[in-house]
């Protein structure tokens, strides 16, 4: 029990101690003029914030967009200048982020370095205008799936081809393009370029036809002279950059990444919670939902809720193993631990998705853990191998299995148990329940190791 109870207590010290391990990121932003690191901008005056679009577009990005947009305005920002080099990314993503530009009151200029494809064309599309690198490319939207393979839901391909034509529209240009850019199951002929994109094809526009189509204002070899040409090289130019917690949120909120932490969370608490001793597997259990928590919170979908609902799930399910509740308890810290991660996440559904799969891969990883070290290895540290045997000097019990089916007399009444006299010795028997008066003759029905149990002769 001593045991126990300190692995008890290192687990909840852990737990509260683990938001203050990982710590809270401190907001910084970058000079493009000089290296210096300042901690606000909000004394800049009138700037260009040049704010970087070269990830995967997903939560990380849009938490991280938000900030600028917000520091932006605190600085009383004459233009936000996104560079753009993307892939793309989630749809719903990139539709908030696209919200986010066109409700800003900072106008915003996006300046396409090498690539704009998918939901990268759709963010480059809200902006006033577009500024293009020789040699980049735009476009190429239509929606697919995880695998890349192009789906054919009508209602989701309508609504994201509506989306990239509002947000054409919004800046002045052919919806017509844009729509194209998304919808490959449409023929449509672009004046401008003296095309015609048939059924199978999407549209992505080089630079130079991007300026042809009215697709981007100009081209320029650097952000830069982007600046200059926007006459804006006499402002005060911050260069923008994320966090170094913000890169780890970004990393840790990656759907894939997401699902491992959870894989390792719940298999390291498991593991922790059926061995004696307070080791790795715990550790890692808690640091990789501690992980999965710190990058949800930077993201800006985990509250301090989410926090205390983990803490409270953790409790309750190592409670559990001390208090007998019919497992009730254990009940309430699933249903908490449950809570805690769906609350801390953006997409619920995908999360439900991704908490299952974790469980399942856990309940895997925990089966083969003890399987393959039940013997060898560090699992003969959590295992209790000495035996106590004669040989080393412990006595064992003696077997009563001889006084099957003999008779004796009760010497006490057996109120159930009580003591027989059996061939001369004394027995402590019990019987199946019922009341025997001493003086009354039994005999013995069953045993099972030293339990002996006796029955009235009648």
């Amino acid at each position: 029990m001593a045991i126990q109870q300190r692995k008890l207590f290192r687990i909840l010290l852990l737990t509260l101690l683990l938001p203050m391990i990982l710590g809270l990121p401190a907001l910084t932003v970058a000079a493009a003029s000089s290296s210096v690191q300042m901690s606000a901008p909000a004394s800049h005056g009138t700037a260009v914030f040049v704010v970087p679009v070269k990830q995967t577009i997903g939560s990380g990005l849009q938490s991280f967009l938000e900030r600028a947009y917000t520091e932006a305005e605190k600085a009383n920002a004459e233009m936000v200048i996104l560079v753009v080099d993307t892939l793309g990314g989630k749809v719903k993503n990139a539709d908030d982020i696209g919200d986010l530009i066109r409700s800003s009151k900072v106008p915003t200029t996006a300046y396409v370095q090498n690539r704009a494809i998918s939901a990268g064309a759709f963010i480059a599309l809200n902006a006033k205008q577009i500024i293009m690198h020789p040699g980049s490319t735009m476009g190429a939207a239509a929606v697919v799936d995880g695998s890349g393979n192009l789906i054919d839901d009508p209602k989701v391909v309508s609504a994201w081809v509506g989306a990239m034509r509002s947000a054409a529209e919004s800046s002045g240009r052919n919806p017509e393009i844009a729509m194209k850019m998304a919808d490959p199951y449409s023929e449509v002929k672009v004046e401008e370029l003296g095309k015609t994109f048939t059924k199978g094809q999407v549209v992505t526009l080089s630079a130079e036809e991007a300026l042809k189509a009215g697709y981007a204002e100009h081209i320029s070899d650097s952000v830069e002279s982007a600046i200059k040409w926007l006459k804006l090289d006499e402002r005060n130019v911050i260069e923008f950059k994320p966090s170094l917690a913000e890169n780890v949120a970004r990393f840790v909120t990656a759907p894939g990444l997401s699902t491992i932490l959870l894989i390792l969370g719940i298999a390291g608490i498991a593991m922790e919670l059926f061995v004696p001793g307070f080791g790795a597997p715990g550790i890692i259990g808690l640091l990789s939902f501690g992980l999965y928590f710190f990058g949800h919170y930077i993201a800006g979908f985990a509250g301090m809720e989410t926090a205390v609902l983990f803490i409270v799930g953790i409790g309750l399910l190592v409670l559990e193993l001390f208090v007998p509740s019919f497992g009730m308890l254990g009940l309430l810290g699933i249903g908490s631990l449950v809570g805690g991660i769906v609350m801390a996440s953006y997409d619920t559904g995908a999360t439900l998705s991704s908490l299952g799969i974790a469980v399942i891969a856990a309940i895997v990883v925990v089966a083969l853990f003890g399987y393959f070290f039940k013997k060898r290895g560090i699992w003969n540290k959590f295992i209790l191998k000495e035996s106590l045997t004669a040989e080393e000097g412990f006595t064992p019990a003696e077997s009563k299995i001889l006084l099957q089916g003999l008779e004796g007399i009760a010497l006490t009444p057996l109120r159930p148990s009580g003591t027989v006299e059996i061939a001369g010795e004394r027995v402590d028997v019990v019987t199946s329940g019922e009341f025997i008066s001493s003086g009354k003759q039994v005999k013995v029905v069953k045993v099972e190791g030293t339990r002996v149990v006796v029955s009235e002769v009648v």
